[in-house]
């Protein structure tokens, strides 16, 4: 099944309802900017080079809610490079893609806009295609993983009102990076190895946590090793080589994981050469409000003949670790203050979910968990695996999102949690729309009940296939939802609430500079 497959209905309504909620997404985070003033923050804002004219004070009018916090850092780069040191925490993928829009599709817009107008308009066009896309490949992650239709279908609809959607609509690389994830995560799931690995390999070019997804293809490898030799070791059955196996598992382990590692590699060799070369006089060509700038913040210039900076004389010089620990003081437990609560509190709900959904896995598969998933199960050899969220191919999903909640909460700044998990797991959706499902019984007599179940087809590199339960028209339930609210069950209300609280509260504050996730 393709990603534009026109026969399924609900791909469609998915498609129309994440365009949809990213048209009002733009609406109404223009109306909270135009109604409410910003707030004076102490954040990366440098000087307008050019000065604006009238079409460019319409668009920054029109969109500047969207240009906020880390989306100044990557405008900033999709425009002038990496010019300042703490500019190498943002990574290079979607800056260039900004730019490659802007200097190409926009390029006619140039008698008009600023290189800094046509850049936002890019993030525009981009996120809003990213973020469809995203949907798009989380329904058919879902579908391959749960093998269940309607609850693939109900959590990628709970993703076009992710708590982290004005991540996904701002100059951030959220959208751009739950693309790529989601997208890995499906090929493999299709048993598509090197199209998977290219897709997560890009991802690392997004965002750091991209490096994290090379365990999916260790444990694709772990499992399919464990799987043959099960399958092996019956009646009847050779094996070859114990070792020549190994070897071949192992080594195509560690080329994916090698060619998923790169562009970070590639990208901190950059900046080393750019930061810790010998002085080239760039710096010349550097307009003076920028070097003002440098000095008045005490930002680091590239290419400067002067002291270099420490990081570079480490035995491991990565600049995005010295960023994080001396910028942002990023670290173990550091974030763990009387003044941070606040903070914390906005990160508890998605904190709250992450732990409920590890849990609720383990407790309904606690012999799968204690067998990492390696063991086959009798549901499986007879063709019948179980469906929904507690289904065994869940399983590396579950630990891939608590890996990640765990870092996030103990190393990072927690009020990032919401769009770091909701970018990069697929969870936080699935076990949402488990709980609707769950509690909310119309939606199991829509033909959501009686979950069947399909074999996996071969050559799947997760044991997982397209499936659905029951039948029945691609109505939108999630509108149903919202309007019986009233109606519903406490547990839904509070999922519910959750999502669209957090997603107008984010365009509210974000869009003004004040305080958010």
């Amino acid at each position: 099944m393709e990603l534009v497959n026109r026969q399924d209905p609900y791909l469609r309504e998915v498609v129309r309802s994440a365009v949809c909620c990213r048209a009002l997404t733009l609406l109404l985070q223009a109306v909270f900017d135009l109604l409410i003033p910003d707030h004076a923050a102490d954040a990366f804002s440098p000087p307008r080079l050019p000065e604006p004219g009238a079409w460019d004070v319409l668009v920054e009018r029109l969109l500047g809610g969207l240009a906020r916090w880390d989306a100044e850092h990557f405008l900033f780069i999709a425009e002038r490079g990496y010019l300042y040191e703490h500019n190498c925490a943002f990574f290079p993928l979607y800056p260039l893609s900004l730019r490659a829009v802007a200097e190409g599709a926009l390029w006619p817009l140039q008698p008009l806009l600023r290189l800094r107008s046509r850049l936002l308009l890019s993030a525009v066009l981009l996120n809003s295609l990213f973020s469809v896309l995203a949907a798009a490949a989380l329904y058919e992650l879902g579908c391959g993983v749960l093998r269940c239709r309607r609850a693939a279908f109900l959590a990628a609809l709970l993703f076009c009102i992710s708590p982290a959607n004005v991540f996904m609509a701002a100059a951030y690389s959220e959208s751009m990076f739950a693309c790529l994830a989601f997208g890995a995560m499906w090929r493999l799931e299709k048993g598509q190895s090197w199209l998977s690995a290219l897709l997560f390999s890009l991802a690392s070019g997004v965002r750091a946590n991209g490096l994290v997804n090379a365990g999916f293809f260790l444990y694709s490898c772990a499992k399919c090793f464990a799987l043959r030799f099960q399958v092996g070791s019956g009646p009847g059955r050779t094996l070859s080589p114990l070792g020549r196996q190994l070897l071949s598992v192992a080594s195509s382990a560690v080329v994916t994981c090698a060619g998923i590692c790169l562009p970070f590699v590639l990208f901190q060799y950059y900046a080393y050469v750019r930061f810790c070369g010998p002085g080239t006089g760039l710096e010349l060509d550097v307009p003076k409000p920028l070097r003002q700038l440098a000095l008045d913040k005490g930002y680091h210039l590239a290419a400067t003949s002067g002291v270099k900076p420490t990081w570079c004389s480490q035995r491991f010089p990565v600049v995005y670790s010295y960023i994080q620990d001396v910028y942002w003081n990023v670290g173990f437990l550091r974030y763990f203050e009387l003044r941070q609560v606040p903070n914390f509190l906005l990160a508890l709900p998605v904190t709250f979910l992450g732990f409920w959904a590890a849990g609720t896995y383990v407790v309904a598969n606690p012999r799968h968990c204690l067998t990492l998933g390696l063991e086959r199960r009798k549901d499986e050899q007879e063709g019948k695996p179980r469906a929904g969220f507690c289904c065994p191919a869940v399983f590396v999903y579950v630990v891939h999102a608590t890996a990640l909640l765990l870092f996030g909460f103990f190393c990072m700044h927690v009020q990032v949690l919401t769009r770091f998990l909701g970018s990069s797991s697929p969870i936080l959706y699935w076990f949402s729309a488990h709980l609707l499902q769950e509690h909310e019984r119309w939606l199991w007599t829509e033909g959501a009940a009686g979950q069947s179940a399909v074999p996996p087809p071969r050559g799947s590199a997760l044991g997982a296939s397209p499936g659905s339960c029951g039948t029945g028209a691609a109505a939108n339930p999630l509108l149903r939802l919202l309007r019986s609210y009233p109606l519903a069950t406490p547990r839904s209300k509070c999922v519910l609430g959750y999502f669209l609280a957090y997603w107008l509260l984010g365009l509210a504050l974000h869009c003004n500079f004040l305080p958010w996730t």
